[in-house]
């Protein structure tokens, strides 16, 4: 039907793509990337460090390097990381590892 909304998630199913050992190697790297890029962008929107999230003041915790994160919070940004690879393959692309000097 034309115009029609679909409700709710559509997650590519990934679960049965495997990752070669090089594509793993890439998911610390995007997980930092991830956290990165999200704090830079809330920096830039006037946020700063706090103890606790406050939408009024503009301020969050997870402001810190990616060293600093919790374990818990690493492990969010690692299955971001992680799934975005997955669906990359399950999509059908490939990545390639540049090639060594």
């Amino acid at each position: 039907m034309a115009g029609s909304v679909k409700e709710g998630p559509d997650p590519i199913t990934t679960e049965g793509v495997k990752l070669p050992p090089p594509l793993l190697a890439l998911t610390e790297r995007l997980a930092r990337q991830i956290h990165d890029l999200w704090a830079a962008r809330r920096l830039g929107e006037g946020w700063r460090y706090g103890p606790s999230r406050d939408d009024s003041a503009k301020t969050h915790p997870g402001l810190v390097s990616y060293e600093d994160l919790s374990e818990s919070e690493k492990e969010y940004d690692r299955q971001t990381a992680l799934e975005a690879l997955r669906t990359i393959v399950a999509l059908g692309y490939r990545i390639v590892p540049p090639e060594e000097d």
